[in-house]
């Protein structure tokens, strides 16, 4: 699964520290997910779409492999 969530974070200018805590989860689980080695619970997903603004779709999408 692909995500923008680096490009997000740049928008609003959130480190991945700020992320972390606005969705109540570590800084390596963001690290995790944004390098492509964690795949978030439809929970979280939906809480990181939701501190950007944006729709689910706008920062994960599937990859013909998945």
């Amino acid at each position: 699964m692909k995500n923008t969530i680096k490009v997000e974070r740049a928008k609003k200018d959130l480190t991945q520290q700020d992320l972390a805590e606005k969705v109540q989860v570590s800084r390596q689980t963001i690290n995790s997910i944004e390098a492509g080695k964690y795949v978030p619970s439809t929970v979280l997903a939906l809480k990181i779409a939701r501190v950007f603004g944006v729709g689910l779709e706008e920062v994960f999408s599937l990859e013909e492999s998945d």
